[in-house]
């Protein structure tokens, strides 16, 4: 491409001689389209150089006449033209009359428009590109020149990628992330209209500048991924996929918000010890209750719910550290569903507390200490919010989607080798997603490896059944609130259009799904399966592409949250998922004594290798079961909390029953992430007489705290053939509790603190876990006896 060069300042003149444009052959059509062409021009009369140096490459490009053609038919024409004088400057004038009739002979009216265009642009980013990476320069001015950049029409002609680099690194990290994991990637597909398009959805804060957080950032890298504004498009994507309607509240206005109400002194609350937190944090809803907002920005409030209407909105979580490489902060922040429904100001009151919920759960025990054991506490984190329309329909007063659900790129939940981890996995609901991220009480969610998707470890119609979906979560638009429902009378009482996808029944002990949508279906037989969903539609075709492109562009595992309705996939959310494992084979260990062996697992979907071992915490499941009250078995999770941060700096495993951190107190200790931060494997232990089995938290809020944590989860089936669980060994040592904590001393017959080299002559526990076999066995060892049993 020719240097830029200054425009003559006339129009063209005609020509005389010439190889390949005689004057004979130039006609009034020519003649008139070159003369509109250069009136285009004259409207950006300090462009018209650039233009024609854009003009003279694409004819050379197109081998239409290229500099040297140019000049030769310049000279030729000037030296026809009897009354020219010899001057530099009457020859660039014929050079410009030559280039423009070509151009204007040879272009279209909208490639004559790109080119135009084009010259605009690269003269307009450079303003952008030198005030974006201007020290100290304000968003409002940074708006400006980028709306001033969109405000020319996009075309086909689009700067190089080196070229916009760095604008586009500068606008990601002052108004998305600075995170520079993130924006390395970022910066790939995340263009400069993208992010004129974010700003056009946000709202900020006119006092305190802000980013939209790492949530909202990772879900909008990933719609940049796989629907991306250049290059192709999948078309079955383009079709298919959707984000939902998203507004981005950034965390400029929580700044504001702190400021506003005095409440600086919460900047130190985080380095307060874990009680203080916990009784302080009590006393913040209160605060954050009585608290307002400056009424310039109750304004944009009030703007914005005039803007989106009545329609249900999900108020989620996004502070500038979450859903970060490394650190995802999975279910610690509060994410608010409202209803927004009646007159405005009863939507703009319940979407303020809403706000204010979120804003609150900075300053939740669970973050803080979260931050604390990844040693982010003195980063200033801030909450920015991103406000989505509620994906689903509404049948009479209830709201809610078809299916709901997470996506890996990864599968580590493999139950046989025929499942290829790299196609990942779906972990499905029916309705909103809360049942597929969070661990629930007596209900199963169906699990999908993408790679054969109808496989399942159930195979008859009875236990398929009892482990499918019973219940489902929808918002009661009547009420106001998150409710949970049957599921099956659910979507019978709707006549949900999409049910045939959804269900089975159970014909003479078969599981049935229905050949066509409108078949009448006996819904006292029927459960929920999916299968029609898992054949009949593109749904697991489209979440193969959409895992696999975004697990390519980020370079490692990813987890997806979805939502499927009326045929379309809609990408709720994204983040890096940093799952670790032990690379090489791992052997288990086959010469020591039987009894040396105090468990084994199946089901592996990992090869993992944990070490010495030196504390056992072992919460008897049927001793758990025989509490009497609800109180009793809270208190066994307070109990566990402590045991916890005693052993914090000590290499210890935790078993007990069911399901760690159920919402359902009988079916497992209700614990969180500071809970059991500490320990090295999560047991849980499905006796069959108390008729609970460990659910798989694969895709839960839940098992990624786990992941993060390098904490291993395994199930043990102690009634199982071929299981090995030595439970005297647990029960009949001696037990620490009471001498370590004794105001806990009357649950010794509930939970056990055990030291295993006390309890077993010097010996450690080790565990080993074989992905190739599906297999894992924890044995006492002492250290020296297993170095070399393994290709660690």
């Amino acid at each position: 491409m020719t240097p830029e060069e200054p425009a003559s300042g006339r129009p063209p003149v005609g020509l005389s001689g010439g190889e390949r444009l005689a004057p004979e052959a130039i006609d009034a059509v020519i003649l008139v389209r070159a003369y509109r062409l250069y009136q285009k021009m004259m409207r950006h009369p300090t462009l018209v150089g650039a233009m024609r140096g854009l003009f003279r490459a694409s004819l050379a490009e197109r081998g239409i006449a290229d500099g040297e053609a140019l000049d030769e038919q310049a000279r030729a024409a000037r030296a026809g033209d009897v009354g020219e004088a010899d001057s530099s400057e009457g020859l660039r004038e014929y050079l410009d009359a030559v280039t423009d009739l070509h151009f204007a002979r040879n272009f279209s009216e909208a490639e004559i428009e790109d080119h135009i265009n084009f010259a605009r642009k690269k003269d307009v980013f450079r303003k952008l590109n030198r005030i974006v990476n201007t020290e100290g320069v304000t968003s409002a001015r940074i708006k400006q020149a980028l709306k001033e950049f969109c405000s020319i029409p996009q075309g086909d002609m689009i700067l190089s990628p080196t070229e916009v680099m760095g604008a586009r690194v500068a606008l990601i990290s002052h108004f998305i992330s600075g995170q520079l994991p993130f924006v390395g990637i970022a910066k790939e597909h995340i263009t400069i209209r993208d992010v004129d398009d974010l700003l056009d959805a946000s709202y900020w804060d006119r006092r305190r500048p802000g980013k939209i957080g790492g949530k909202a950032a990772g879900m909008f890298l990933a719609s940049k991924i796989v629907l991306p504004r250049f290059g192709d498009r999948d078309p079955e994507l383009e079709q298919v996929v959707r984000v939902p309607e998203s507004y981005y509240f950034n965390s400029g206005i929580f700044s504001d918000f702190v400021d506003h109400n005095g409440l600086d002194r919460l900047y130190s609350h985080k380095y307060k010890t874990r009680e203080e937190i916990e009784d302080d944090y009590r006393q913040i809803e209160r605060v954050f209750r009585e608290a307002t907002f400056p009424a310039d920005v109750v304004d944009d409030f009030r703007q914005f719910l005039s803007r989106v209407g009545e329609h249900p909105l999900i108020l989620r979580s996004s502070t500038l550290l979450e859903d970060n490489f490394g650190f995802a902060f999975s279910g610690k922040y509060d994410s608010v569903f409202i209803v927004n429904q009646g007159d405005l100001e009863h939507r703009l009151r319940e979407f303020i507390w809403g706000l204010n919920r979120v804003h609150m759960s900075t300053y939740a025990p669970a973050p803080i200490l979260y931050r604390r054991d990844h040693k982010l506490l003195d980063f200033d984190e801030k909450m920015a919010v991103l406000v989505q329309k509620v994906v689903g329909r509404r049948f009479g007063d209830t709201f809610f989607p078809f299916v709901s659900g997470v996506g890996y790129s990864h599968n580590a939940h493999r139950w046989t080798p025929r499942i290829r981890k790299e196609e990942g996995l779906v972990r499905l609901v029916c309705g909103l997603g809360t049942r597929a991220v969070d661990r629930v009480a007596a209900d199963y969610p169906r699990m999908v490896p993408l790679s054969h998707p109808l496989l399942r470890p159930e195979v008859e119609a009875g236990p398929i059944a009892k482990y499918s979906q019973r219940l489902a979560d929808v918002l009661n638009l009547r009420s106001g609130r998150l409710e949970t429902v049957p599921c099956v009378p659910l979507l019978e009482g709707t006549s949900h259009p999409e049910l045939s996808d959804a269900l089975s029944v159970d014909e003479d002990g078969h599981l049935v799904a229905p050949l066509f949508r409108g078949q009448s279906v006996d819904f006292r037989r029927a459960c929920v399966t999916f299968e029609n969903l898992l054949k009949k539609t593109p749904f697991v075709r489209v979440t193969r592409k959409i895992l696999r492109a975004l697990h390519d562009a980020y370079r490692g595992p990813v987890d997806v949250e979805f939502a499927w309705d009326g045929g379309l996939f809609y990408l709720l959310q994204c983040r890096p998922f940093g799952i670790k494992e032990h690379r090489g084979k791992v052997v288990l260990p086959a010469d020591l004594p039987e009894e040396r062996t105090l468990f084994t697992t199946v089901g592996v979907g990992s090869n993992q290798i944990v070490r010495d071992i030196e504390y056992a915490v072992y919460v008897d499941p049927k001793a758990y079961g025989r509490l009497g009250t609800q109180e009793e078995k809270l208190r066994v999770g307070r109990v566990v909390s402590h045991v916890n941060r005693l052993l914090e700096g000590k290499r210890y495993a935790l078993f007990g029953p069911g399901r760690w951190g159920s919402n359902d107190l009988n079916l497992g200790v209700r614990v969180g992430y500071e809970d059991l931060n500490n320990t090295l494997i999560l047991g849980e232990i499905a006796f069959q007489e108390g008729g609970s089995t460990p659910e798989v938290s694969y895709g839960t809020h839940f098992f990624n705290d786990l992941v993060e944590a390098e904490i291993v989860p395994l199930a043990i089936h102690p009634d199982e053939p071929g299981t090995v669980f030595r439970e005297p060994f647990f029960l009949e040592g001696p037990n620490l509790l009471g001498s370590a904590l004794p105001e806990f001393k009357g649950f010794e017959g509930t939970v056990h603190l055990l030291h295993l080299p006390s309890r077993a002559a010097g010996m450690l526990l080790h565990v080993f876990l074989d992905e190739e076999e599906g297999k894992g066995v924890g044995v006492l060892a002492r250290p020296e006896e297993l170095r070399g049993g393994d290709s660690a």
